[in-house]
């Protein structure tokens, strides 16, 4: 296989997981008016009203400090964060816990330097008003900067998902 069939192909994978990203939508109405109204805590166990996001692009994922999935895309969201937070992007993980410095904890060991937040007993009404009917974790929605979900993800997001929902969101 010649370099460029590689980049090809490449290139088809990625457009493909960009278009199996948003195909969730169709099957389940997600809106994003319950996530701006809602007020969670911080990890210093302050409250954080998710209202001051609006107008942001941004990648809100749900997930539990149980769940192995989660562990494995919290390096990928990381990874997003760094590369596109001064292009305006920001990324939320929506703990479902109510234990503070146990998530405190579990964010410092995994590295998240993007916006942590607590939904303690709020978190799966949350998630199901959001669209994820299941309530599963992890559960991630993209909001463009207009407040509407374009897209959405129950299941881990894979790196090339994450960078198709970054791109798509940071156009112009």
């Amino acid at each position: 296989m010649s370099r460029n069939q590689g980049s090809g192909i490449r290139n088809q994978k990625l457009l493909l997981a960009a278009v199996l990203l948003w195909l969730p939508l169709a099957a389940v109405a997600a809106d994003a008016s319950a996530l701006f109204a809602a007020t969670l805590h911080d990890l210093d166990d302050k409250p954080y009203a998710l209202a001051q996001l609006r107008g942001k692009p941004l990648i809100v994922n749900f997930w539990a400090r149980w769940c192995g999935p989660c562990k494995k895309e919290i390096p990928e969201l990381t990874a997003a964060h760094d590369k596109y937070a001064r292009k305006g992007l920001v990324v939320v993980g929506i703990a479902l816990d109510d234990k503070v410095e146990a998530t405190k904890d579990f964010a410092k060991a995994y590295e998240m330097r993007y916006t942590g937040l607590l939904a303690k007993e709020g978190g799966i009404a949350l998630m199901q008003a959001s669209g994820n009917a299941k309530a599963v974790v992890p559960f991630t929605l993209i909001i463009d900067r207009h407040g509407s979900v374009v897209g959405s993800k129950l299941g881990a997001m894979s790196h090339a998902e994450i960078e198709a929902a970054a791109s798509q969101l940071l156009k112009p």
